[in-house]
């Protein structure tokens, strides 16, 4: 069973009330006791001293003595004695004047009752209660003529500290009643906060990734609450993207499988004759290796995924030699359309530091791309230059261009410009993604800038090799 959230702050705040004050009246109880003490001791040595003093000054008589012992006794609510050496009570100020001692304190040890200037307890088992006592040594001469003792029953403090208790015990009181208040009022803070985000929490487990939370509070809570808006809103657009990859490749595979399995029939069942297979077998094979591409591509993306980022195998190599190999493998697509691929290059070598293979699949898309898009009789400029030791490689077309309202789209998996704008059939729509993790993954940047029917040049940036290397 589960428990709500205000039981628990209930029950920890009475748990710690019930705590608190089983302290106050346990462990306080005691330090207000020996507080008292302490200080009453003090004001009785402190009379003892005096009195004392004042018997050894004055010589007075005992009967004398004892009337003044009396009087202070009555005044302190205590008992003085005069004690002798062995623990005769030559006079007792509770008790009428006698010329012979008043009683005898049997075992007395001065030694025995340690070196403070007060004790507590029977004193020698004298006593029924527990007594306060403070011993005065009566000297002079360097001679011990006995002790001056002044007793007051512990009894006596408890008022004080039972009051001194019930004004702690009161403003423990009030101090658990404001912090109650406090409590709730946090409680509420939190609770209605912390319902909201319990309640988007459920809308966004049904599915409802398009609820927001959208709590204002100004603090962690807010946080949290955008945190789990923004987390739905990314799941969202998975889920959009999954649905997106899942048409896009459906049509994508559905396109050239249709084809294939057409063409094949066709030559079966006799539609195509003998005379024209090599040429529809072409066809087929194109679309084949249609196919095979989108599956390495799909696989590519997919490593991408798995693993968060690409592992590179970086290597130094001649990035002008690389351009014109790639370059090359368009000759016979050029040649259908009359493109010309014109190689601007500084010099001869460009030595560049980064992962060869995938750098070539990086041109390869950028130059097919370039060629896909390009008019007949049109030109594709390549150009690289080296500048504060960054190459910068180019690829510019003269071809239908890219509209502004899909330049920041053409880098997203799957997306293809607008059939108006000369959507190619055969890609994939993954070309420039690959394109753009590839650079990624070499702390480089690439950049897009197009013009509709004017042309498109794509630039990005790699390492040069240093000259030791």
């Amino acid at each position: 069973m589960r428990i709500k959230l205000i039981w628990k702050f209930i029950l920890v705040y009475l748990a710690v009330t019930v705590v608190c004050f089983i302290l106050i009246s346990t462990a306080g109880a005691r330090l207000v006791d020996r507080t008292i003490i302490s200080r009453k001791s003090i004001d009785l040595y402190n009379e003892a001293t005096v009195i004392s003093d004042d018997i050894l000054r004055q010589r007075d008589t005992l009967p004398s003595i004892h009337q003044k012992l009396s009087a202070i006794a009555a005044y302190q609510q205590s008992v003085i004695w005069l004690m002798a050496n062995d623990g005769s009570i030559i006079t007792d100020s509770s008790s009428p004047y006698s010329e012979e001692p008043v009683s005898r304190v049997e075992g007395f040890d001065r030694v025995a009752l340690g070196t403070g200037y007060y004790s507590t307890g029977r004193f020698f088992d004298y006593f029924n209660e527990e007594m306060l006592t403070v011993i005065q040594p009566l000297s002079s001469s360097y001679n011990m003529n006995g002790y001056l003792v002044i007793h007051m029953p512990l009894r006596s403090f408890t008022a004080l500290r039972e009051s001194i208790l019930t004004n702690v015990h009161q403003i423990a009181m009030v101090i658990f009643l404001l912090s109650l208040v406090i409590l709730v009022l946090i409680f509420v803070w939190v609770n209605i906060p912390v319902r909201k985000i319990t309640a988007g929490a459920k809308e966004f487990a049904s599915g409802n990734l398009k609820h927001t939370i959208g709590l204002k509070t100004g603090d962690e809570l807010e946080y949290l609450s955008d945190t789990l808006d923004f987390m739905a809103s990314e799941l969202d657009k998975a889920n959009s993207y999954q649905s997106a990859f899942i048409a896009n490749v459906s049509h994508d595979f559905r396109s050239p499988l249709t084809s294939i399995k057409g063409y094949a029939e066709a030559m079966q069942d006799g539609t195509i004759p003998p005379e024209l297979h090599s040429k529809y077998l072409g066809i087929v094979i194109s679309e084949a290796d249609r196919l095979n591409k989108l599956s390495q591509e799909l696989i590519t993306m997919k490593q991408v995924n798995n693993s968060g980022k690409r592992v590179l195998n970086v290597t130094d190599f001649d990035l002008n030699a690389m351009i014109r190999t790639t370059a090359a493998s368009f000759e016979g697509t050029c040649y259908e359309k009359s493109i010309i691929i014109d190689l601007i290059m500084e010099e001869d070598a460009l030595t560049v530091r980064a992962d060869l293979t995938q750098i070539q699949q990086v041109m390869y898309n950028l130059i097919d791309n370039a060629v896909k898009f390009s008019r007949n009789n049109s030109t594709i400029e390549i150009e690289t230059t080296e500048r504060y030791n960054k190459a910068y490689i180019v690829v510019r077309d003269h071809g239908i261009g890219i509209a502004s309202s899909e330049i920041n789209k053409i880098w997203d998996r799957f997306y293809k410009a607008d059939t108006s704008r000369g959507k190619d059939p055969r890609g994939s729509g993954l070309g420039l993604a690959i394109v753009k993790e590839i650079i990624q993954a070499h702390g480089e940047k690439i950049n897009v800038i197009s013009t509709p029917d004017v042309g498109t040049e794509f630039s990005f940036t790699l390492p040069v090799a240093d000259e030791e290397d």
